[in-house]
């Protein structure tokens, strides 16, 4: 049992053990994911934390964690997000987690004799993947946008798209018969009445903000705590009338991202903090857990399953996704191995639980025996290999850094941007209104030559965007002209990022005959000098 006085102090080493072993986790093979769940071994098999999986903490830690990581993903997916991602989450998100349940259920119904539905139960809650484990890859900006991005959107999409497989399976496993008319009620219940309550509290929520903020001027902080307040509504509005809440917070999300009502950004941040709490709160609460349960498993076969998980269902299934996909094998193994198990798969289980499906806490055991595998492998892995493809792409040029988004690995359209060439600039450059130039070269090319373009402005290839909306946001998209230099062949660099800053507004152009033309007709400076400013 878990009293008032223990759970002060377990929050308080999570907020003070985060805050001080921040620097050395970004630097060492390790991960908060692994430190907190090693804790919650630690304290669940010592007796420090007596906590068993009915737990009433548990529960509302796990729902709360749930409910805020799944708003918070829904608000994310701005329109122009999901345009800017193409086909990539169509990919990953429908064949790549269908293929990854099937090969993860037919491994748990052979190796651990598990009956059909609780095998597809043990494969839907595995085919998720964590954001809170990838955290350290996909802020790592040495890493390619488009290999980044890629990881983001399948981590923060994921949990909807299995979602509703593990409610339909959570009543298959607990109904013996069900008509026509019971299933078209639960569907309605369910995948209909909740997700409806939840738009139209977080559209009505969203608006009446606004309007509350125009007319009055909220204070941030408030706004903050009204937003967690919509995420608590739209869960229990839904729950009270039979619906589901996990997919009404989804929703409240949604409505405010696609009817661009937009809730102050301090949201967003305090959301994040308090979710990143709770979620490594949840950690320490769930390693108590498992220590105690883990023995009820046949820990040989079911560390054979987590084998198959990690090493092969996730790597096949993103294998078939990506195979038309323009990416070095690099990335595509990169992206394989980093689809990690953690809080989420275990928040899912946790609802089988809940839901009292026959034998759910064997289930949990399952999932949290292959959980804590995934978050040692992928933790332990996620710095060095993350190094090691930071070095490749610095040390040659791979077709994927060339890419300013998911979208781009399966292509990108467009018109053709105009190219200008060396002469032209210089006299461009002579004149009363020079143009920006951008030196976007490949990571590889920046490292070998020391000089530039006099006065250019360096910016990595694939954060051409995040660039052109930072100036957006400053000054007027034809303010100054662009242009864009590269040294591969083709100019192919410089007229894809041409092409994107032309969507955007701007009077960009690529470079003719890149770096290599302009040394050969004028003169460079040192990269160490000081450029225009952008």
């Amino acid at each position: 049992m878990l009293d008032v006085t223990a759970l002060f102090a377990l929050i308080a080493a999570v907020l003070t053990v985060s805050g001080l072993a921040s620097g050395l986790v970004e630097r060492a093979p390790l991960s908060f994911p692994i430190i907190f769940l090693g804790l919650g071994f630690l304290f669940g098999s010592t007796g420090v934390i007596e906590l068993g999986p009915h737990s009433a903490v548990l529960e509302a830690v796990a729902f709360l964690v749930l409910a805020l990581v799944l708003f918070l993903d829904a608000q994310r997916l701005e329109s122009s997000v999901l345009r800017a991602a193409g086909i990539m989450p169509i990919l990953s998100l429908g064949p790549g987690t269908i293929i990854t349940v099937a090969i993860v259920a037919v491994a748990a119904h052979f190796l651990l004799a598990l009956s059909t539905v609780e095998s597809l139960i043990v494969g839907t809650a595995l085919a998720s993947t964590d954001p809170v484990v990838l955290r350290d890859v996909v802020r790592n900006r040495r890493l390619p946008s488009a290999v980044r991005e890629a990881l983001s959107i399948e981590a923060g999409t994921n949990d909807i798209v299995v979602l509703p497989v593990l409610l339909v399976l959570i009543a298959v496993a607990k109904a013996d018969t069900m008509g026509i008319i019971g299933w078209l009620m639960f569907v309605g219940q369910v995948l209909v009445l909740g997700p409806a309550i939840g738009f139209v509290i977080g559209a009505a929520g969203a608006w009446m903000m606004s309007k509350a903020d125009a007319a009055f001027g909220i204070r941030r902080e408030h706004q903050a705590l009204y937003g967690i307040g919509l995420v608590l509504l739209a869960f229990t509005a839904a729950q009270w009338a039979g619906g589901d809440g996990f997919l009404a917070s989804f929703a409240a999300g949604l409505a405010v991202a696609l009817l661009n009502i937009n809730l102050c950004d301090c949201f967003l941040d305090y959301g994040e903090t308090t979710a990143e709490a709770a979620m490594l709160l949840a950690f320490v609460l769930f390693g108590a857990v498992i220590s105690q349960i883990a023995s009820q498993v046949p820990m040989a076969m079911t560390l054979l399953l987590a084998a198959v998980a990690l090493l092969l269902a996730r790597p096949l299934a993103i294998g078939l996704a990506l195979r038309r996909a323009t990416a070095s094998w690099q990335a595509r193994a990169f992206i394989g191995w980093f689809g990690p198990r953690g809080l989420s798969s275990l928040l899912l289980a946790l609802l089988v639980l809940e839901a009292r499906v026959p034998h759910a806490e064997y289930l949990l055991a399952i999932v949290g025996v292959v959980v804590t595998i995934s978050v040692i492998a992928h933790g332990v892995t996620a710095t060095p290999l993350s190094a090691l493809y930071a070095h490749t792409v610095e040390s040659k040029t791979l077709i994927e850094e060339r890419k300013g988004n998911a979208a781009g690995l399966f292509g990108e359209r467009g018109e053709d941007a105009p190219r200008i060439s060396p002469t032209e600039l210089a006299e461009q450059l002579a004149g009363a209104r020079p143009p920006l130039v951008l030196d976007i070269r490949t990571r590889s090319q920046y490292r070998l030559d020391h000089t530039r373009i006099p006065g250019s402005i360096r910016v990595l290839p694939d954060d051409v965007e995040a660039w052109a909306a930072q100036r957006l946001a400053t000054s007027a998209p034809d303010a100054r002209a662009i242009v864009a230099y590269c040294t591969c062949p083709d100019d192919a660099t410089s007229m894809a990022a041409a092409r994107r800053l032309r969507k955007k507004g701007f009077e960009a152009a690529a470079l003719a005959g890149g770096f290599e033309a302009w040394k050969s007709e004028n003169p460079v400076e040192p990269i160490g000098a000081v450029a225009v400013p952008a």
